[in-house]
């Protein structure tokens, strides 16, 4: 019950679309790796589409690819929605990376609620950014969530195991975080074939 309160308190606090949203002119969000953008065909995260993040084990750094995006839209005074994280969020650290705690919501839900408080969240408009941590999440579901994205115009992000990377997926983008080494690869990009290189992890910053 918490969580439904939580969301319907988050999307009561603006009722109104937002007309001008922090955004990259060509519909991109710069990812905080400047390498991997030129190599990206629309140069950064795709706008008003879902990122599937697929991580070969918790706490190898995955956060890093966000911080920075994530810092650009609190700044901005975009709300950012975490939903259903495995760990609550370090302050110290969130601070440090220049994310503006004021514009955090954390909603803790189960495994279906998650899923259903995600989407209300990118459709409704009120937010910059949406990360989730579905623990089951079938085609159906990640395409209600792209669906939402662009009706919502809002970035998704979903944080996923890296075997799922055997699925198909309409996630527009869809990148690999691997352990060893601690690297990045695209396994999909929308309007272009993948880069053939691998990005190291540690070249992530603001």
């Amino acid at each position: 019950m918490s969580s439904v309160v939580a969301l319907d308190h988050l999307l009561n606090e603006r009722r109104i679309w937002r007309g001008q949203s922090f955004v990259a002119p060509s519909g991109h969000q710069p990812t905080g790796n400047p390498v991997l953008d030129a190599a990206l065909p629309g140069g950064g995260w795709p706008e008003a589409a879902l990122s599937e993040l697929l991580v070969a084990a918790p706490g190898v750094g995955e956060l890093r690819l966000l911080l920075a995006t994530l810092a650009r839209l609190s700044g901005a005074g975009e709300r950012v929605v975490l939903v259903a994280p495995p760990y609550l969020p370090y302050p110290g650290a969130w601070l440090a990376a220049g994310v503006e705690m004021a514009q955090l919501t954390i909603i803790q839900a189960s495994a279906r609620d998650a899923l259903w408080a995600a989407e209300q969240c990118l459709r409704s408009g009120s937010c910059g950014a949406v990360v989730l941590w579905p623990q089951r999440a079938d085609d159906r579901a990640l395409r209600r969530l792209q669906i939402a994205a662009e009706t919502g115009q809002t970035l998704a992000f979903a944080y996923r195991p890296l075997h799922e990377a055997q699925n198909p997926s309409p996630a527009a983008l869809r990148l690999t975080i691997e352990a060893q080494p601690a690297q990045v690869r695209v396994l999909k990009c929308r309007g272009g074939q993948p880069p053939a290189r691998a990005f190291p992890l540690t070249a992530w910053g603001r």
